[in-house]
């Protein structure tokens, strides 16, 4: 699923290489909101020549114009800012408006790149686009606010595909009548960071990029129920993989079927279907000498390429009929209407028709489009119109000809071209990151429909990229083709499984697509490094994030910290059959502080949904190195969550053996400007006698493996559903050196896991060990209790099916609240 992540600041980033100075010709295409303005007066002041276009010309006009210019001297880039502007509401726009503002946005664009290839094509050119998409690129709950830069944005990631060595950056802003800060940002965006395209700004300085993350389809939330009176409309009903899809589809619900295709309705007693089905090779033949026959009888000359042509019109005619019959063998009822989607009036009559017959429509599921590679000097305005058009126009005409009219849920078909770019497609791309943000747009103005978009990769086994060299190509950039068995079922799993709206990438390996721009991801890592030294005054540094080596697009900020077993005590008093583990609680604390620093100017709230996937291993007592990354996403009140992964690479004879071993989400919240920024909470709470503990630590560290650092526990005792542990005093040093940062009381969360063991052996006769934690909050450090003895206050949650635990201080002061604790238990039985 893309989701926007935290970019660090621009001045942890290396340069792009580009030079904005007196030899810079640049061209800008205005907006009307004063960005551009205000963008020149700063390019101007560097000496830059300003190549300005105030209004949106003709596409005649436009070429003729750069060209004149090209005929007066090299130009370096091109700053395109059309998106910038306001948008009327997609339902209250005509076709004619439509295409108008498409045009002056990203056909326009595609007029200037075109005459500019070869000009803005190397390592001091760039080509820098903005758009008003809401600062998170539509990725966000409340979705895209001016959807037609999705096209600008798709177009300008194909650009990057074409010419990998130019600086392309699409720039995006949230509604705002700003203007400086917008035209600083899309300079400090060409001068710096070379390793996104897409970056944001939710915040005048916070800067987002787009990434990927894995989710589960169901997500709890109750999905589309399909039965024979579920109402489907299918664009590009006729494509091989859109019959298979419908089959499924038909095949799950016996529903009523409106299949739309450019395609006229197939005859059900076709002899060339009929031989397409039994004898390919007989019907090649029929076609061969049809087509000999019908060149003869006009007095041309038979062309063979006529033949795949000829095979591919029965081809789409079979798909058709047998959509059809799919539909009509499950029970449903199939209606095929042959429709081009560019005439509206066209699409709207079919709409009007399903109005009139059902009132609704169920599941809107728009497939229909062609693809034609060709980089920009090969592909002419034709070829690119009629790319664009029939997605971006079909879709368009099909939601405002079914406005005020239900929709339960709609299914645009994207590509991984439209997410990533893709070379030669400059024109798909951009129609296909449209109609991703067209869906992420319906969140504000159709919220009631679940609207999906699903960028396809490549198909095996069926479709258009199964033939020619396609196979080898994708083969040889890393991609794998995805099984129709795999992909078949996609679009029902996502209709019925949850309630899911937004855009998803359906793909396995994808090789170049997903490669960084920049082998740190644009870091500087002289200056990232440096933010790690601690500074007078300030906190300790942080023992678990020795050194930054990354801030990938995909991966996020990447950290390793080596640590030798026999210097860390919480290591080489953290053994099991002689081999130290790193305490869960260490990972714990290591995920904050990875958060901590990828995330200045906040704090710190909660390690969330935190699993203990499997144990991180010190063999033979020797160092061994921690592999931290982190990816933060915005969520709601400001807050950040960074997604937290801490891996191992160990280097086998049979090659690196990468393992990841713990996970978790860091909450994060804004930094306080003045007083706590976390509100530590109190309590009531009768501290024991020490005296009434009668569980001691010599019985419990004869169960337990712990080493002097780790014998947290003094007393404890078990009554019912309840444990209470007493905190030791005078403990040995956790680590060395001992005066290091802390950020989630690591003893203190591990004195809530042994006081939770406590009361598995009593009560079960079990040793366990942590396997997850729900959320864990650290309020104080054990430093605060000023002579004050802490307690582990345990409460079992369905016996032992998990824990709650709060670690407090005689006077109630809270210390650590921990929920959602879960073990796993070891083999054996135990008794205390």
């Amino acid at each position: 699923v893309p989701m926007p992540a935290l970019r660090p600041a621009l001045e942890l980033c290396k340069p792009t290489g580009i030079t904005l100075d007196e030899r810079s010709r640049v061209v800008v295409m205005l907006d009307q909101g004063g960005v551009g303005t205000a963008l020149i007066n700063r390019l101007e002041k560097r000496g830059v020549t300003c190549l300005i276009i105030e209004e949106a010309p003709a596409t005649d006009a436009l070429a003729a114009k750069i060209e004149g210019w090209l005929s007066e001297g090299p130009i370096q880039g091109v700053y395109w800012l059309p998106a910038l502007d306001v948008e009327p509401n997609l339902e209250d726009m005509d076709l004619g408006t439509f295409r108008e503002l498409n045009r002056q946005r990203v056909k326009n664009l595609y007029t200037t790149m075109r005459a500019l290839y070869d000009s803005v094509s190397g390592p001091n050119n760039f080509l820098v686009s903005a758009t008003r998409l809401g600062g998170l690129h539509g990725y966000d709950a409340a979705g895209a606010t001016a959807p037609l830069g999705g096209a600008v944005t798709g177009f300008t990631k194909a650009y990057k595909r074409e010419h990998g060595d130019v600086l392309v950056k699409a720039v995006d802003f949230e509604p705002t009548r700003k203007t400086v800060p917008p035209a600083e940002a899309l300079i400090n965006e060409t001068l710096t960071d070379p390793g996104i395209v897409e970056v944001g700004y939710r915040t005048d300085d916070e800067r987002i990029t787009v990434t990927l993350v894995e989710q589960p389809a169901a997500d709890g939330q109750p999905g589309l129920t399909l039965n024979n009176e579920t109402v489907f409309v299918v664009t590009g009903a006729a494509g091989g993989i859109t019959s298979a899809i419908v089959a499924d589809l038909a095949q799950a619900s016996g529903g009523i079927f409106y299949l739309l295709d450019l395609v006229p309705a197939p005859d059900r007693d076709s002899d060339k279907i009929r031989l397409f089905r039994t004898d390919q090779e007989a019907l090649k033949q029929q076609l061969i000498a049809e087509g000999r026959a019908e060149a003869e009888a006009a007095g041309e000359r038979f062309k063979p390429a006529m033949i795949d042509r000829m095979m591919s019109g029965v081809e789409r005619a079979e798909a058709a009929l047998r959509a059809i019959e799919t539909v009509e063998a499950a029970g449903g009822t199939a209606h095929y209407r042959s429709v081009n989607l560019i005439d509206g009036a066209a699409v709207t009559a079919v709409v009007d028709e399903i109005r009139a017959n059902h009132g609704r429509i169920d599941a809107l599921v728009h497939a229909g489009g062609l693809e034609i590679s060709r980089t920009l000097p090969d592909k002419d305005a034709a070829q690119f119109n009629l790319v664009f058009d029939v997605k971006a126009d079909g879709f368009f005409s099909l939601l405002r000809a079914a406005k005020d009219m239900p929709i339960g849920a709609t299914v645009a078909f994207s590509s991984v071209a439209g997410r990533f770019g893709n070379s030669g497609q400059t024109d798909y791309s951009a129609a296909n990151d449209l109609l991703c943000k067209i869906s992420s747009s319906m969140r504000r103005w159709r919220p009631e429909t679940r609207a999906i978009a699903i960028d396809w990769t490549a198909w095996g086994g069926i479709g258009m990229a199964t033939r020619g060299s396609i196979p080898k190509i994708m083969e040889m950039a890393g991609i794998d083709m995805l099984p129709p068995e795999s992909g078949i079922p996609t679009v029902r799993r996502e209709l019925v499984a949850g309630g899911f709206r937004g855009e998803i990438v359906v793909a396995q390996r994808l090789g170049i697509m997903s490669e960084e721009f920049d082998p740190t991801g644009g870091l500087d890592l002289t200056q990232a490094n440096a933010t790690l030294e601690p500074q007078v005054g300030t906190t300790p540094r942080l023992l678990m994030v020795e050194r930054i080596t990354a801030a990938k697009l995909y991966g996020g900020l990447q950290v390793e910290t080596t640590l030798d077993p026999n210097a860390q005590a919480f290591l080489y008093d953290h053994q099991m059959d002689d081999t130290p583990l790193l305490p869960g609680v260490m990972g714990t604390e290591a995920f904050a502080q990875i958060a901590s620093i990828a995330a200045p100017g906040y704090t710190v709230a909660a390690v969330e949904n935190e699993d203990f996937q499997a144990p991180f291993k010190f063999y033979r007592m020797e160092p061994q190195t921690l592999y931290l990354s982190a990816t933060l996403r915005p969520a709601d009140d400001g807050q950040l969550i960074a997604q937290t992964v801490l891996r191992s690479i160990r280097e086998l004879p049979s090659g690196p053996q990468e393992k990841t071993h713990f996970v978790a989400d860091v909450r994060l919240i804004p930094t306080a400007a003045e007083g706590p920024t976390l509100t530590a909470p109190t309590v009531n709470f009768s501290a024991p006698a020490p005296e009434s503990l009668s569980i001691t630590a010599d019985k419990i560290y004869e169960l337990y493996f712990h080493g002097p650092a780790y014998q947290v526990l003094e007393r404890a005792e078990v009554n019912g559903a309840h444990a209470v542990g007493l905190m030791a005093e005078h403990l040995p040093a956790n680590s060395d050196p001992e005066d290091v940062a802390s950020l989630l009381a690591p003893r203190l969360i591990e004195l809530c896991f042994q006081t939770a063991g406590i009361w598995e052996m009593r009560t079960k006769g079990r040793m366990a060990l942590p396997l997850a934690i729900g959320s864990v909050t650290a309020y104080r450090q054990p430093e605060d209790a000023a002579g004050q003895r802490l307690y582990a206050v345990i409460t079992s949650v369905n016996d032992g099916e998990s824990f709650d635990a709060q670690v407090v201080d005689s006077e109630g002061r809270v210390f650590v609240t921990m929920t959602g604790y879960r073990t796993v238990a070891l083999p054996g039985q135990v008794s205390l």
